[in-house]
């Protein structure tokens, strides 16, 4: 660039909601697109996937990927397909994550297609996958992996870090450097003291903040969550019933691994069979395995954290357990139950009193875990409905993202307030509530963005 060129950011994704997460920067004829998640939910929102965000993909020069979470990633075999031939850059972790997420993305997509097809159960006809496995595998291809606070030139008068964020296994805040201006977009911020890893990596400055507001409007329970997972376990078992906990493949599944490690060593967990039925949350966990300067764990820990979990490997092994009314504790993606393997334990024992279904994280709004937290009596899935009469339960301070606490007291390290901070990731009240804190708390200028909106900065 020889000239000084105006900065203009645009919410394409994650704009009063805490899906599809996607945000274009362009200075000058440079575009920058910020994550590139897929939108899920609310069917007005997964609508949007079918939507090109951009009229050419090919003009985007670059993609900074902030985690490898399906609402921050997701939508990149969409992005190539489309004519994307930029660099993809993100932490090496998040590059082998992403491409788990998005081979098992791709295959869902097909699955889904195949079945409505099969039962006729699609308003179209044929039903198509948004994005195939294949077009999963097209996206690898076109990662540059980089270090933790490792200074990356894109242009000469533009150039980005990446600084841990603590939300899942090497996941990023981006730090922007265009001219004289700082922008700092936050990706989704982990918890002040994370169960697995370090802490977020605290900022002093910038001109421009983005950040995210998935808790805006509250605090995490402060119960300890080993003692209510002990508890929740106890009571299923007492009632000779199976636990189902819908996971989310990446920290979550691991965490509640760790945690039930910690039982075993107490001697507070049951003497029954636990199952990790996701072969995306079993490749996931390999690359932890893989990472271990990244966790905030001891090698002991590492060595043995998941002893004593049986790993489900085929399809025939899986079915037969979904079949086995045996009482056992089973950890299945997907988190929110719309999709994976849980389905299949769901249609099988979601109709038996004695059983419990865990969720451990959240649900986002237009989901069937939504659905279920606010006490619907039946969830549809494969075609038909099914009766809830099983038990639900809770453990809403699992979560992997910072509380409305937490996020003030990450951001009462600035030395001088941003010129602007923009809210994401966070659904209306969520984003209202926090804004109303960070004006009265800290006396910042804040904005919420709507979708599509764009700003000169």
């Amino acid at each position: 660039m020889k000239k000084r060129e105006k900065i203009h950011l645009k919410f394409l994704g994650g704009a009063r909601t805490v899906t599809g997460s996607k945000t274009l920067l362009e200075v000058g004829n440079t575009k920058i697109l910020v994550d590139c998640g897929l939108f899920q939910g609310l069917k007005e929102l997964r609508k949007l996937n079918w939507r090109e965000i951009t009229r050419n993909a090919s003009e985007i020069d670059y993609v900074l990927l902030t985690h490898a979470h399906l609402d921050h990633c997701g939508y990149l075999p969409i992005l190539v397909k489309n004519g994307f031939k930029g660099t993809i850059y993100c932490t090496h972790p998040t590059k082998e994550l992403a491409t788990i997420v998005l081979r098992d993305s791709g295959k869902i997509q097909e699955e889904d297609a195949n079945r409505a097809n099969r039962y006729e159960y699609s308003s179209h006809s044929p039903a198509k996958p948004l994005y195939t496995q294949a077009d999963a595998e097209a996206v690898v291809n076109q990662f540059s992996t980089h270090n933790y606070e490792e200074w990356v030139i894109l242009e000469p008068e533009i150039k980005f870090q990446l600084l841990n964020a603590g939300h899942i296994l090497g996941s990023a805040m981006v730090e922007l450097k265009i001219y004289d201006q700082t922008l700092v977009f936050t990706g989704d911020i982990g918890r002040t003291d994370p169960m697995l890893l370090y802490p977020p990596k605290k900022v002093s400055k910038a001109d421009y903040l983005i950040i995210e507001s998935t808790y805006g409007d509250r605090e995490h329970d402060t119960l300890d969550v080993k003692m209510k997972l002990e508890r929740v376990i106890k009571e299923t078992f007492q009632r000779g019933g199976i636990l189902m906990v819908p996971t989310f493949s990446i920290e979550r599944v691991q965490e509640i691994m760790f945690l039930m490690y910690q039982l075993r060593n107490g001697n507070r967990l049951p003497n029954v069979p636990i199952y990790l039925d996701s072969p995306m949350g079993i490749r996931a966990t390999e690359v932890f395995e893989t990472y271990p300067k990244w966790q905030d764990l001891s090698r002991q820990d590492l060595q043995q954290m998941y002893e004593g979990i049986r790993w489900v490997n085929s399809y025939e092994a899986s079915k037969a357990i979904v079949k086995d009314k045996n009482p056992k504790i089973i950890l299945a993606g997907s988190g929110m139950l719309q999709g994976g393997r849980i389905l299949h334990y769901l249609s099988e024992h979601i109709g038996n009193e004695k059983n419990t279904l865990l969720f451990t994280g959240y649900q986002a709004e237009g989901t069937r875990g939504r659905a279920l937290l606010k006490g619907s009596s039946s969830i549809k899935f494969f075609g038909e409905y099914h009766s809830v009469k099983c038990q639900i339960a809770s453990i809403s301070s699992l979560s992997a993202h910072g509380d409305r606490t937490e996020l003030l007291q990450w951001m009462e390290h600035f030395q001088s307030p941003p010129k602007k901070v923009f809210l994401n990731h966070g659904e209306p009240h969520q984003l209202d509530a926090f804004r109303v804190w960070i004006e009265s708390k800290l006396g910042w200028d804040v904005i919420v963005p709507y979708q599509e909106e764009s700003f000169e900065l």
